[in-house]
């Protein structure tokens, strides 16, 4: 098996290449709004939501962790409070469900409120009602996070759900086109390892500085 390679020199780089597949002609004709989903995924959905003349915002969410397990991710909570849980984590495991809804809770009632009233000034994400919505991260490593903000765009009443990201494992194509209308991605890897692993150049983008670049 060949050794897998860097794909992008950093986000901007794999924006322009998601605008290159993207249906910029049609979508333009079309009201669109675009959505970060992690604080990483925000310079590309920046650089499409200026192409599409579209609104841009972020949806946050926060990991739900094993317990005594920092590294073991078996749930997503978004700010809806919309829950997605790695079912078959949760049962290897034998984690109640319990656990995983009152986690989910103190997320939502200690860190998420005050992030999004800070990122806000104390609104919440709006509805999507009658709108298309396009998803968009720097690359998936799991599916989870992005089907809870899928499931969440759904819930706000969105016309259409799409999702573009620069890179995902292959195994992730079935479970986003099984509940968006649309998929979009430069390349997908059979055997992946790690989204910063296929970036040449992948800083840390902060809470902060996506604050600060709203304004």
């Amino acid at each position: 098996m060949s050794p897998d390679k860097i794909y992008f020199k950093n986000r901007d780089v794999a924006a322009y290449r998601l605008i290159d597949i993207l249906p910029i002609n049609k979508m333009k004709l079309e009201e669109w709004t675009v959505i970060s989903t992690s604080y990483g995924g925000y310079p590309i959905a920046k650089i499409i939501a200026a192409e599409l003349n579209a609104k841009l915002d972020v949806m946050f969410s926060r990991k739900i962790y094993a317990p005594n397990n920092e590294e073991c991710e078996v749930a997503i909570v978004t700010e809806t409070e919309e829950v997605v849980i790695h079912e078959e984590l949760v049962k290897a495991f034998s984690i109640n469900l319990d656990f995983v809804f009152s986690r989910s809770r103190y997320i939502f009632e200690n860190d998420l409120s005050n992030c999004v009233n800070k990122f806000r000034r104390g609104k919440r994400l709006e509805s999507f009602k009658n709108k298309n919505v396009l998803l968009i991260d720097e690359g998936l490593n799991t599916s989870l996070t992005m089907m809870a903000c899928i499931k969440t765009a759904i819930n706000l009443g969105a016309k259409s759900v799409s999702v573009a990201v620069p890179i995902l494992p292959t195994a992730s194509i079935n479970t986003i086109e099984s509940i968006a209308d649309d998929l979009y991605f430069v390349k997908n890897l059979d055997h992946f390892i790690d989204i910063e692993f296929y970036y040449d150049e992948l800083e840390e983008i902060t809470y902060e500085e996506i604050r600060k670049d709203k304004g």
